[in-house]
């Protein structure tokens, strides 16, 4: 009975920590050549604290977009960076890291035919039959880069991707940045690649 119960956890853990990774993928690249270790201090990038860029409709809105995410990103930054002992410089010093953000909403397609998967017929280099969609799956999906420079060049960058379901709540959009961010700042500093 107790082994069942250890094996019965462990299985719930994993199903629960697959499906609050799953939502956001993570990617991370660095400069090799950058010390980590030495900052300290870190603001927002001087010409502006980051960008909205929507590529779904004519009306889409990005300003409005920026109104209502920037808060939540800066905020989460700062939570986050602040973990990392980072803080901002004291005064009117200049920080030695600066940071930006790209906020990226786009819709995007997915299509299956019939036959994709199978090997082509060897005497003549075709599928056994004509190709014809069999589903298609159109979403819309965010992306988060975060940009992390010094002497204005980006020495690690962050890129955090999500699927955005038609109608989720604005609460579940704010948590989803959150995580978004939570997710990428995981990974800083980086570890050297060996």
């Amino acid at each position: 009975m107790r082994r069942f119960l250890l094996v019965t956890g462990l299985l719930l853990t994993v199903l629960f920590l697959g499906t609050v990774h799953a939502k956001v993928k993570v990617k991370v690249d660095f400069d090799p050549a950058f010390d980590f270790t030495k900052p300290q201090t870190w603001s927002w990038d001087d010409k502006g604290v980051g960008r909205v860029i929507m590529a779904r409709t004519a009306d889409d809105d990005p300003e409005e977009l920026k109104g209502r995410a920037e808060p939540v990103i800066k905020d989460a930054v700062t939570t986050e960076l602040a973990k990392r002992k980072l803080q901002p410089p004291g005064g009117s010093g200049t920080a030695d890291l600066e940071v930006t953000y790209y906020l990226l909403i786009s819709v995007g397609m997915n299509a299956q035919y019939m036959g994709q998967f199978l090997p082509a017929v060897a005497a003549w280099g075709l599928p056994p039959f004509n190709s014809a969609t069999q589903a298609v799956n159109v979403v819309e999906t965010g992306s988060l880069v975060l940009d992390i420079m010094a002497d204005n060049k980006v020495v690690w960058r962050g890129v955090a991707q999500a699927e955005i379901k038609p109608g989720m709540p604005t609460e579940k959009r704010r948590e989803l940045i959150q995580e978004a961010v939570r997710e990428l700042l995981a990974k800083y500093p980086p570890k050297p690649k060996k």
